[in-house]
Parts: C-alpha cells; sequence; structure tokens
C-alpha cells in the first residue's frame, strides 16, 4: 500500500514537468557566416556564367541577414532577391513551384497580390537536418532558371556544415 501512495506521488509531482518542457522548444539559424557564405558562392556561380546579379539570404523568420549585389546587377535585383528569399521561406516551397502554382485561374493566385511575394524562380529553402532554416534568393540572371542554379550553389557550398 505504501509503495502505491509512493509511486502515486512521483507519477503526480513528474505530470506537470512534462507538460511544462512541451510549452517551449529550440530552434536552429543560419549564423551569419554561413548565410554570407551561401550568398558568395551564389554570386560565384553566376559570375562564372557571366551573371551579374544580387543575392540574398533570409533566416527562418524571414528576416534578412546579409544581401550581395554584384557591380553592374539591375537597381532592382537587391529587393527582388530579398522577396524570391522571403517567398520560398514563407510559402515553404521553391519559387519556382510557388510560380506554377499560383498562375491566374489556380486556387492560390491571389497570393501573387500580396506585399512582397515573388511568384517567378530564383528563390529556395535552406534545409538541413529536417529543419527549416532560411531561403536564398538570386535575382538578375536571365531567367528563373539560372537564378535557381545560383541558388542551389549556394546552398552546396553550406550543405555539409547544414548536416547536424
Amino acid at each position: 500500500m505504501r509503495f502505491a501512495i509512493v509511486a502515486a506521488a512521483v507519477l503526480l509531482c513528474s505530470a506537470p514537468h512534462a507538460h511544462a518542457q512541451d510549452a517551449t522548444y529550440a530552434l536552429r539559424f543560419l549564423t551569419p557566416e554561413t548565410a554570407l557564405k551561401a550568398a558568395q558562392a551564389a554570386l560565384r556561380k553566376c559570375r562564372d556564367n557571366s551573371y551579374q546579379v544580387a543575392v540574398a539570404v533570409v533566416d527562418r523568420m524571414g528576416i534578412t541577414q546579409v544581401v550581395l549585389r554584384d557591380r553592374f546587377a539591375g537597381p532592382h535585383t537587391p529587393d527582388m532577391a530579398i522577396s524570391k528569399a522571403w517567398t520560398a521561406l514563407s510559402f515553404r516551397t521553391n519559387t519556382s513551384e510557388f510560380a506554377d502554382a499560383t498562375q491566374a485561374g489556380r486556387p492560390q493566385s491571389g497570393v501573387r497580390h500580396r506585399p512582397g511575394i515573388a511568384a517567378v524562380g530564383g528563390g529556395l529553402l535552406v534545409q538541413g537536418g529536417g529543419n527549416l532554416l532560411g531561403g536564398i534568393g538570386v535575382s538578375g540572371a536571365p531567367g528563373g532558371k539560372e537564378d535557381d542554379a545560383c541558388a542551389a550553389a549556394g546552398i552546396a557550398a553550406i550543405e555539409e556544415s547544414l548536416a547536424f
């Protein structure tokens, strides 16, 4: 009988503790150095193909961490790169896929009219270790496929360090 009372007391005392742990959680964020390394690799890939671009990296909360603009990239490219990175992160899909899903006449077409949305290729999700860590956007290459390729090179440059 005494054992049953002690066991019940232990269970009652540990139950609130288990619920307290569920009230919070840990997040992983890209370091500024990692975001910069990705942006530099994306810029280098575009330069190797003679594209003048801007590259932006946003963290998992959509806050811009890095923006790089090549010398002759258009004046619109920094804002567009940020929008592409933010759109990928916010909608948790690469912007090429997002562009297809939001075409006129599709159920999600209305989101294209929200401020800051970029429904065009060049924005990719940055993920690692099963976590969404941010987004990378490239603007200024001849098309979305080329922007995507540069963004992918940025992710490839940091991929190993994200596999935690």
